[in-house]
């Protein structure tokens, strides 16, 4: 129809003029920071969402901060209904959020364990089905859900972690297949090491990843024509067994 058509248009045309709004729930000043910066000097309009805002990391590149609790439903809501209000509804959501909880199996409470999943998991769920209900009207958009060697690999008094991470990655999974045809590219990174930080000493150069390093491989991933999309890119130091 030719009026379909020429929405189509004026939506192209708002698209190239304006960057769009880029929201990173789990907002830190690991690979979740070098995320916001990159997509700031692009840019995008930046809304940081964490437990504990950083206000001095939001002003850095011009960001609104939220204060967000990760796994509860009316917080998730209401967290999309305030960057839509203050920035516009993102076409770039990045979900960061995990809880470990680490013991022995036969020693781990039920309540901690229900706690990361919930954490890990299910607050991703949220995330992303707020994102995706603004970005189908857009039609498109980016989601990035952060993942680790847990999302691959259980390892011994990590049942915990892993069962949230695996969760994840099949949601990344899931969500891939069903909206990928819809123009809703979502990737999962596993990252498969220790991520570099000023508490961490490497054993050798390049030992641990660096945090820019990964946010370049990511939005690398995301950036692919829609030809030859991906789901999901696994990143390791060039030193790291696997």
């Amino acid at each position: 129809m030719p009026e379909q058509d020429e929405a189509e248009r004026n939506a192209v045309d708002r698209g190239a003029a304006d960057p769009g709004v880029a929201l990173i729930v789990g907002a830190g000043p690991g690979f979740s920071g070098s995320v916001a910066r990159k997509l700031a000097a692009r840019g995008m309009s930046i809304a940081l969402a964490s437990r504990k805002p950083k206000p001095q990391e939001a002003e850095a590149i011009a960001a609104r901060s939220y204060a967000f609790d990760a796994g509860d439903a009316a917080a998730t809501a209401r967290l999309f209904a305030e960057v839509e209000r203050d920035l516009g509804p993102p076409s770039f959501v990045m979900y960061n959020p995990s809880a470990r909880v680490r013991a022995p199996l036969v020693d781990l409470v039920a309540d901690d364990v229900e706690r990361a999943i919930r954490v890990t998991a299910f607050g991703g769920f949220l995330v992303a089905q707020e994102a995706v209900k603004r970005m189908l009207p857009l039609g498109g958009g980016r989601i990035l859900l952060t993942g680790a060697t847990a999302s691959v690999k259980g390892m011994p008094q990590s049942a915990a972690f892993a069962m949230g991470k695996f969760a994840l990655r099949g949601l990344a999974q899931s969500m891939a297949r069903e909206l990928q045809p819809q123009g809703i590219h979502t990737l999962h990174v596993v990252i498969d090491g220790a991520i570099a930080s000023p508490a961490r000493t490497p054993a050798s150069p390049d030992a641990h990843l660096d945090p820019d390093a990964i946010a370049d491989a990511a939005l690398a991933a995301l950036d692919l024509p829609r030809s030859a999309w991906s789901w999901e890119i696994e990143v390791r130091p060039w030193v790291e067994r696997f």
